[in-house]
């Protein structure tokens, strides 16, 4: 399928353009002046699409899902969640400056991301020797970091670490814990998640509609099971029960 997409924009790039969007930025990319030295390969566009398409998609989808399963649980946080939401919002269709005035709906996010990192856990091959804590590391060594034990660890959110807390992160991501770089649902520096910004933008919008428009509880099928297969996922679904409100 991503092969005929690519063929089809490769079809009209005479009459149309590459076009606007992702794939066709890249295929401008690759067919670089003169055709020589093109920035990206046929394979490595592939190799992008993938990522954008496996990456962007079930990674958001989880976080939503672990959003609206703490939503549940937490009744008294999605009625100040929805009261926020009508106050900034109304019934509106969320805008971009709504977005940005929906501090509680931000501080729910990042906590859900702690609690259920849709990934948990990332690797990094070192480029050189380096030294990290004291450990010598050699050239080549793949490091794997443990983001689900980094954000339940005491040592760096406190003893509440388990808990459910949103309110952390009222003065913002890098003073919720113990280190600037604590919350690592996107990871960090240079190789962090090109697509969070677009993640929380996406995942915001989404819950704001809901809240505008349903009021909801758990189903008492739910079976609490968090399963790790890629990403962290409900291992028997998330059964839930919507009641309209709207009149």
């Amino acid at each position: 399928m991503l092969m005929n997409i690519i063929k089809s924009c490769l079809a009209t790039k005479d009459t149309m353009g590459y076009g606007s969007d992702l794939l066709g930025l890249m295929l401008e990319a690759c067919a670089a002046e003169g055709g020589h030295n093109p920035i990206l390969s046929m394979d490595e566009i592939i190799d992008e699409c993938k990522t954008f398409f496996l990456a962007g998609h079930d990674t958001s989808s989880h976080l939503l899902t672990w959003t609206m399963f703490l939503l549940s649980t937490h009744p008294e946080w999605q009625q100040k969640l929805r009261e926020e939401v009508l106050r900034e919002c109304g019934s509106e269709v969320p805008t971009g400056d709504m977005l940005n005035k929906l501090q509680l709906v931000n501080m729910f996010l990042l906590e859900t991301l702690r609690l259920y990192a849709p990934v948990s856990l990332i690797q990094r091959k070192a480029g050189s020797d380096l030294e990290v804590g004291g450990i010598k590391v050699l050239e080549g060594t793949v490091l794997t970091i443990p983001i689900a034990m980094i954000h339940h660890d005491k040592e760096v959110w406190g003893e509440d670490a388990n808990e459910f807390k949103p309110i952390r992160f009222e003065n913002g991501v890098m003073r919720a814990g113990k280190h600037p770089n604590a919350l690592l649902s996107f990871s960090n520096g240079p190789r962090s998640c090109i697509g969070q910004n677009f993640a929380m933008i996406e995942a915001k919008a989404v819950i704001i509609v809901i809240l505008q428009r349903f009021s909801f509880s758990l189903s008492p099928k739910y079976v609490h099971a968090p399963m790790d297969v890629i990403t962290l996922r409900p291992k028997f679904g998330l059964p839930m029960i919507l009641k309209s409100l709207e009149m």
